[in-house]
């Protein structure tokens, strides 16, 4: 599970997993400035210098310090970003109008609403308004230059995609070219991430963006400052049976993931409709690339319950001192979380730093 710019699903998300018997791990994303790449658009479409990006096996959501203020920080610039843009909004989509509080809010299980939220609100705002009638469609034709009879009303996916893209992101009457005030620093996400005992995780859309022809760079940029995985959404990246740009750029950056020894974390986006609820790793296009999958979801896995039991995770000092090589530390925990499963994960409780990786793989025994 991957939260938004919070925590607030990790602790619920990790119970129901013990209790379901399946092994689940928690991470955030948040959008961060990448100041070497200030020129170039990465991950976030029209955005020079701002990617999306992750820190995965949260091992706890109850912060202290510094660690529970820049989560705080993160939640406040999102929550005033998405004001502001409500306000430009409201202006272009007169009578249709949102009270944050009202209507948006109330969308979200803890008030943490992201802009696929505002959209949805605007559906409904309009649909309140006017009925399912003409005049709905006039309004949105209107409002957003294209013809009504493609957007799904009164609140389907081509929709809320097209409010989105008209209203609110680069060229759109609500969207404003953000700074580097506008988000945190990759760094100092990184360092936040490694702190409260994740692994901060570079994102990759398609390869296609100026800034991701030129991966090889920005992987040397996120991991001088702690990135130690990368993230990929491959639904969204191909079409069965059909070749392409896309396609190729998957396996290329799978290619370089597995050169520089970086675990791959993977998955679909469940609030954007119209995506996979499970990949298809069965596909031509995925079965080569499902042991990569596996590999980087075992070692995810391992390292959330190490880190949640006893601080000896992935991203550890004890990691460090105990592996010679990232292949080895890899390989340690790939067969851990092979091994491991969520009926045995308190027998890890309270080792320390003096354990060594053999004697934690002699615990867990067999395979589970």
């Amino acid at each position: 599970m991957v939260d938004f710019d919070v925590l607030d699903a990790l602790e619920e998300f990790l119970e129901a997993a013990r209790k379901l018997r399946l092994k689940g791990c928690g991470g955030l994303e948040t959008r961060v400035f990448v100041p070497e790449f200030s020129e170039r658009v990465m991950t976030s479409p029209g955005e020079p210098g701002i990617t999306y990006h992750m820190g995965v096996g949260f091992p706890r959501a109850r912060l202290k310090g510094e660690q529970k203020e820049f989560l705080l920080s993160l939640r406040k610039m999102a929550q005033q970003r998405n004001r502001d843009l409500m306000e430009r909004v409201n202006k272009h989509l007169k009578p249709a109008e949102l009270d944050y509080e009202r209507d948006v809010l109330v969308l979200t299980p803890s008030g943490n609403p992201t802009e696929r939220h505002i959209c949805l609100a605007y559906a409904r705002k309009a649909r309140e308004i006017f009925g399912e009638t003409d005049s709905l469609a006039e309004f949105w034709s209107e409002k957003l230059g294209v013809a009504a009879e493609s957007l799904e009303l009164p609140e389907g996916r081509e929709l809320l995609n097209t409010i989105r893209a008209k209203t609110m992101k680069r060229g759109g009457v609500g969207y404003i070219v953000p700074d580097k005030g506008s988000f945190p620093l990759m760094a100092d996400t990184n360092r936040f991430a490694l702190a409260a005992g994740a692994i901060p995780t570079l994102t990759w859309l398609d390869g296609t963006s100026e800034g991701e022809k030129a991966i090889e760079e920005l992987l040397e940029v996120a991991m001088s400052t702690g990135a130690a995985a990368i993230n990929v959404i491959p639904d969204r990246n191909y079409t069965s049976g059909v070749k392409g740009e896309k396609i190729d750029n998957l396996y290329q950056v799978m290619e370089l993931a597995e050169k520089l020894y970086l675990p791959v974390v993977m998955g679909t986006e469940m609030n954007s409709p119209g995506q996979k609820f499970v990949d298809n790793f069965d596909s031509e296009e995925l079965s080569p690339l499902a042991p990569i999958f596996l590999k980087g979801a075992h070692i995810v896995y391992a390292h959330s319950v190490l880190q949640q039991r006893c601080g000896l995770g992935y991203t550890s000092e004890w990691a460090k001192k105990n592996f010679e090589s990232v292949v080895e530390k890899n390989e340690f925990f790939q067969e851990l979380g092979t091994r491991l499963g969520p009926k045995r994960e308190d027998e890890l409780s309270g080792l320390d730093e003096a354990v060594s990786p053999e004697e934690i793989l002699d615990k867990v025994g067999g395979r589970r």
